[in-house]
């Protein structure tokens, strides 16, 4: 349940992000995004390629510093203060790295080490996190022979292991089988009971579908509409998800000067 006395959980504000290419020029990934998300709620991030997900999602991580405009994580100021920013977020793409050489509980003993877990309550919490993801069988191996599902659990795992209130999920299914991606998902889904705020991109129409509580579209930088799906549907006139997508981008293309 959404808790309104603690304020939103991500609060982004006309958002920019300019690159300089050395082929392309002056870049603009980002052109005034602003987005609110609640705790205990899952927002979804849908757009085309380039459309300035991952950048958004690299800032509120405080990966990348914003050209201009705000934001602000669990009540911090991601670039005022991001050390702190860091500690109440969980991050996590597709490419996410681990260290091939460690074992999955080494791997979770190094970082939780690294955010100054006690010693004795990290042990308690990496035998909690490898009997929630089902670890067991490979806890101890090391991470180089892993296949990419486990990895990927590692990798969860990594990301909540503080429990942060915040979790920024970039395409986690990406590069997942049917079983990996479904574990995924139904842990994405347990987040929005345990209060957690999950920013969550995804190509993937259909778990959007499933688990979003709220959708922004994004588009040339900007969210063109946010709302539930069933909102999105009225503002579009469109009875899936698919088509409510394609009919917003239509109609940004469109009021864009020629």
């Amino acid at each position: 349940m959404t808790d309104q006395s603690r304020g939103p959980a991500i609060l982004a504000t006309e958002l920019e992000k300019t690159f300089v290419d050395p082929q392309r020029g002056e870049v603009h990934a980002l052109r005034g995004l602003s987005m609110r998300a609640e705790y205990g709620e899952i927002y979804g991030l849908l757009g085309p390629n380039g459309a300035g997900k991952t950048t958004t999602m690299r800032i509120l991580s405080t990966i990348l510093a914003p050209t201009a405009g705000s934001a602000q994580v669990a009540g911090v100021d991601v670039a005022a203060d991001p050390l702190e920013a860091r500690r109440r977020i969980g991050f996590l793409s597709n490419n996410t790295g681990l260290y091939p050489r460690l074992t999955a509980r080494e791997t979770l003993r190094y970082f939780g080490r690294l955010h100054g877990i006690d010693a004795a309550a990290l042990d308690a919490r990496i035998e909690e996190l490898v009997d929630a993801f089902g670890m067991g069988d490979f806890a101890d191996g090391r991470v180089e022979a892993f296949s990419t599902g486990q990895k990927q659990k590692v990798s969860i795992a990594r990301a909540v292991l503080t429990d942060p209130p915040v979790l920024i999920l970039d395409e986690p299914t990406t590069g997942l089988d049917i079983l990996a991606s479904s574990a995924m998902i139904e842990f994405i889904e347990s987040r929005r009971a345990a209060g957690t705020c999950v920013i969550f991109s995804t190509h993937i129409l259909s778990e959007a579908e499933r688990l979003c509580d709220r959708i922004g579209v994004i588009h040339h930088g900007r969210v063109l509409a946010a709302g539930t799906q069933e909102e999105l549907c009225a503002e579009t006139g469109e009875e899936y998800l698919d088509r409510v997508f394609l009919a917003l981008v239509e109609r940004a293309e469109g009021a864009r000067p020629a």
